[in-house]
């Protein structure tokens, strides 16, 4: 199946940024993607660039969003692809949004939504509140699942994805710097799994969106140029050039975490079996 990351503007407009996410959507159909996935903050817009101050979300017009939600919605469900979509939502009025992806269904409803759960220092500071749970979602037999920006710093966000038997980790972001880029290729190659990750344009020359492959590499990336783009990669289990990452390796490094391959080997090693003596 094919996946697509975006690279899209986004403006404090959420409006032009409903278009733009919507105008990358019948690309990405056209093409024969299957899923689709934008940058945090892709139609709300992000803490500090476009919300300007913690402050500001009290005079968000959440109902322009809810209206830009459901177009999205609607133009999945008439192209029959999923997408999944960077923005804010809404909790109380004393109470920080998450920062947060929604999943949209081939089918026009919303499938579930990934609420941010490692918070930067500065998004703490009253910008967002943390999510509490991983999510997954299947599509055509390949499980998904979610991270944002600085949880390309937490190993176990990814390896608990691993746990989960997801296939790919799609991955969105407001910039993908290079530690980030070297972080998600480490992810992408320790637990056997393709991710997929979208950036702004305004972030593009430190780091473009793409895809990475289960062996650690990079499959595709867009342009490192200051416009709308994306890029296709095919997810194949098959796939001769992932035979040791995901037939081999995988399934191996499960085994391994598990631990019961050593301790049988301990109990069939007569020069073993007296250590417990010490």
């Amino acid at each position: 199946m094919k996946i697509a990351a975006a690279q899209t503007l986004v403006s404090s407009d959420i409006t032009a940024n409903g278009n733009s996410i919507r105008c990358m959507i019948t690309t990405a159909a056209a093409c024969g993607t299957h899923v689709i996935n934008f940058c945090e903050g892709a139609l709300s817009g992000y803490a500090k660039f476009q919300i300007l101050h913690p402050d500001d979300w009290r005079g968000f017009d959440w109902k322009k969003q809810e209206a830009e939600l459901q177009a999205i919605a609607d133009l999945c469900g008439e192209l029959r692809i999923f997408a999944v979509v960077g923005g804010a939502h809404r909790l109380t009025e004393s109470c920080p949004p998450h920062n947060s992806l929604y999943i949209f269904s081939a089918k026009g409803a919303l499938l579930t939504r990934y609420d941010k759960r490692f918070l930067s220092n500065s998004e703490l500071g009253g910008w967002y509140s943390p999510g509490t749970a991983p999510i997954t979602f299947e599509v055509d037999g390949y499980r998904f699942g979610c991270a944002i920006c600085i949880e390309s710093q937490f190993q176990e966000v990814f390896q608990e994805y691993e746990a989960l038997d997801v296939d790919a980790v799609l991955f969105s972001s407001y910039g993908i710097a290079e530690y980030f880029q070297i972080a998600l290729r480490a992810h992408a190659g320790l637990n056997c799994i393709w991710i997929g990750a979208a950036t702004p344009v305004q972030k593009a020359a430190k780091g473009p969106a793409g895809v990475i492959g289960p062996d650690g590499r990079w499959v595709t990336q867009c342009p490192a140029a200051p416009e709308p783009h994306l890029v296709t990669a095919v997810l194949d289990r098959e796939d001769p050039l992932y035979d040791i990452p995901l037939q081999k390796a995988r399934p191996w490094r499960r085994k391994a975490r598990e631990g019961e391959i050593y301790r049988e080997k301990t109990v069939d090693n007569p020069r073993t079996k007296d250590r417990s003596a010490y």
